[in-house]
């Protein structure tokens, strides 16, 4: 049985420490600010990033260089017989599709998983991954498995302030003005490989119905609706304000009783784009290996 490695992107939330312990191997994001390149949780922790993004620092993402993704793979083969490497959603970033041609020179030993996902839904298709290869699946069947299962899952995303949106032109200065006027708090989702805007809110507390409601009908309709076994894992993500996210899963944990319910800040990759006080939920249906 060939030994198989998982390896991902700080954009799952999963921090070096954490993957150190749960035994994934993390690719740091690079980060542009003011001109000066940044890795996430190497040199730019989430603190620091806000920090800099309240004071309007110039703020980009870029993929990882070609090096650093084949300087890790050559390291973690030197271990393993082969890897998974997953990265962010293809929708979301142009590092999946460098990646699936850089693992065009490794004979089949790198498999890249195309499944859509970002966040706490890449985090756990990361866990799922670990438990189809300690099951001894290959690494070309983890990523047949993954892909097929991209689907499953959804994310929710309210936000607290449309001016980050605005900054990277993503919605025009009349719309976020107009919205910022009406207290608009924009829910946003991700399901497959867009961000889209689902639905408008006038308050937090809306906001938050909002993306209970929804994730409830997917669960419902997409998902084979509540069960016994709770075959659902749950996910909360936030950006800069863990005390709202602790609030918001103590509402969600009486609407979903005995369910554990994960929380990670949001991917800072997401975040350059919304800006701090977003909260989001998130859903994924569980493997058959994991539940």
């Amino acid at each position: 049985m060939a030994k198989v490695a998982i390896v991902t992107d700080s954009n799952s939330g999963i921090t070096q420490s954490a993957g150190k312990e749960m035994g994934i191997f993390v690719l740091p994001m690079p980060f542009m600010i003011d001109g000066e390149t940044f890795y996430e949780d190497i040199n730019l922790t989430q603190e620091q990033f806000y920090e800099k993004l309240a004071t309007g620092a110039n703020i980009s993402t870029s993929q990882p260089s070609p090096e650093s993704v084949t300087q890790l793979w050559d390291r973690v083969l030197s271990e393993y017989d082969e890897l998974v490497h997953i990265p962010m959603s293809s929708g979301l970033s142009g590092s999946c599709q460098s990646a699936r041609m850089l693992a065009e020179d490794y004979d089949g030993k790198v498999q890249v998983v195309n499944n859509q996902r970002i966040s706490v839904t890449q985090r756990q298709s990361c866990l799922d991954a670990l438990a189809l290869a300690a099951g001894g699946m290959s690494a070309a069947g983890i990523k047949e498995y993954l892909e097929a299962d991209k689907f499953n899952s959804s994310i929710y995303i309210m936000l607290d302030t449309l001016y980050y949106l605005k900054k990277g032109g993503r919605i025009t200065p009349a719309a976020a003005a107009i919205g910022t006027l009406l207290k608009l708090k924009p829910v946003l989702q991700i399901q497959g490989e867009k961000l889209d805007a689902f639905a408008k809110a006038r308050t937090t507390a809306q906001g938050k119905t909002i993306m209970i409601n929804a994730i409830k009908s997917d669960i419902e309709n997409r998902f084979g609706g509540m069960t016994e076994d709770k075959h659902i894992w749950l996910d909360i993500a936030y950006t800069a304000d863990l005390g709202a996210a602790e609030g918001f899963r103590q509402e969600i944990a009486e609407i979903f009783p005995g369910y554990d319910i994960h929380i990670d800040p949001l991917s800072l990759s997401v975040s350059c784009h919304i800006g701090p006080g977003a909260l989001a939920l998130a859903c994924c249906r569980k493997i058959p290996a994991r539940m």
